[in-house]
């Protein structure tokens, strides 16, 4: 039942009159009345003046909301210094958001000096106390070694307490460590379960990874229809990783009838977020004519964008189009640095094609084989499995 505008005013009134005699939750009410509209007209001003009156008395919640009025610069120059020294006097008083928040600020150096212990120290607190958000900051610390010894083990217990929350990036990191068995006996299944509450919630990395459960059948049945769905779901959000591994599905017509034409329209979406397997395909499709005219220049930048990343695959086809002469000036030296950085990844036919550019008489006979740019064997070929 709503109040009438009478009912809320008269309300107000009693408000504004205890908050003048110093009652500082009444005070922080009218703040917050202040800040939202609500009975009164909004006013920034107001709502800060009133929030600090409460605050210099104690009021938690009114110190949590001036920290994230000048965190967010609402109505005001956005100012991270007071921003971390309201957030501190609430934390100081056992606030766990405001421990959550201002061990975030304390890990980014927003604000405050840059302190991974002192962040590690203050997500504890608020993690403690059941904040998910904290719980999930303080396995992520785990996880990556920082302000505190790294352990996979621990960082599993805290990210398993936020995703019995609800806590979707924590249900995609449990996921991602059972699939791969960070920290925890691998077990598909679970990797599933976790990437479905996840991916449900909308997380875009979860529906991803999801399809790709799907797509390998590991956990769950193989349904490259439903691997698609995921995807999609994944590409409706701007998801670069599912754009490029869509247009896989298209490009080679699994769960979708066969489309060069979204494939390359999907490659080309991931190219333009930067992502590392979609400039890899998108410089297989001109290499091979797939969808577009052949272009060994396009195909040797978006290989030479895809390897400065790390794209193993990408590091050996550069590594081939350096030894041949293709889309770029032949260069042995630049062929074997290549091919040695995908080789130092563990790829077995980088390891093969840097002996052999080594040995001069080899490469001789391999230049003769590759030089029309589409002999077999000259690259790696594309498949949709090499895309994680």
């Amino acid at each position: 039942m709503s109040l009438s505008l009478s009912a809320i005013a008269k309300d107000i009134s009693s408000i504004q009159y205890l908050a003048m005699q110093g009652d500082r939750f009444s005070q922080y009410e009218l703040a917050s009345a202040y800040y939202v509209g609500k009975g009164v007209e909004q006013n920034y001003s107001q709502a800060l003046e009133w929030y600090k009156k409460a605050a210099n008395q104690g009021e938690v919640a009114s110190q949590v909301s001036l920290g994230t009025i000048y965190y967010q610069g609402t109505g005001i120059t956005q100012d991270y210094v007071q921003a971390s020294r309201w957030y501190k006097k609430a934390a100081d008083q056992g606030e766990p958001s405001a421990q959550n928040i201002l061990g975030f600020m304390h890990e980014m150096g927003t604000g405050v000096a840059q302190d991974y212990s002192q962040a590690a120290k203050l997500y504890l607190k608020a993690a403690n106390q059941g904040n998910a958000l904290a719980q999930k900051n303080l396995a992520d610390l785990y996880a990556q070694g920082k302000g505190v010894e790294q352990d996979h083990i621990k960082a599993n217990l805290w990210y398993q307490k936020a995703a019995m929350q609800g806590d979707a990036t924590a249900q995609y990191n449990l996921g991602v460590n059972y699939e791969k068995g960070i920290g925890i006996a691998q077990d598909y299944i679970k990797a599933v379960e976790w990437y479905q509450r996840a991916a449900i919630q909308g997380d875009v990395l979860a529906q991803n990874n999801l399809g790709l459960m799907y797509l390998k059948g590991q956990g769950t049945s193989q349904d490259y229809r439903k691997a698609v769905e995921w995807f999609q779901k994944s590409v409706d959000q701007e998801g670069a990783l599912a754009q490029n591994n869509l247009g896989l599905m298209y490009e080679l017509g699994l769960g979708v009838p066969q489309s060069y034409t979204d494939a390359i329209r999907l490659y080309k979406k991931s190219v333009a977020q930067d992502n590392s397997g979609g400039q890899f395909s998108l410089a297989s499709a001109y290499y091979t004519a797939h969808g577009v005219d052949q272009d060994l220049t396009k195909a040797f930048d978006l290989f030479h964008k895809s390897a400065s990343q790390g794209n193993v695959l990408a590091q050996n086809n550069l590594g081939s189009m350096y030894e041949n002469g293709l889309g770029v000036n032949q260069d042995s030296n630049k062929a074997k640095e290549w091919y040695q950085k995908a080789a130092d990844q563990g790829n077995a036919t980088a390891q093969s094609n840097f002996k052999l550019v080594s040995s001069k008489s080899q490469n001789m006979r391999r230049n003769e084989t590759c030089s029309n740019g589409k002999a077999q064997g000259c690259m790696i070929s594309q498949s949709i499995s090499s895309v994680n």
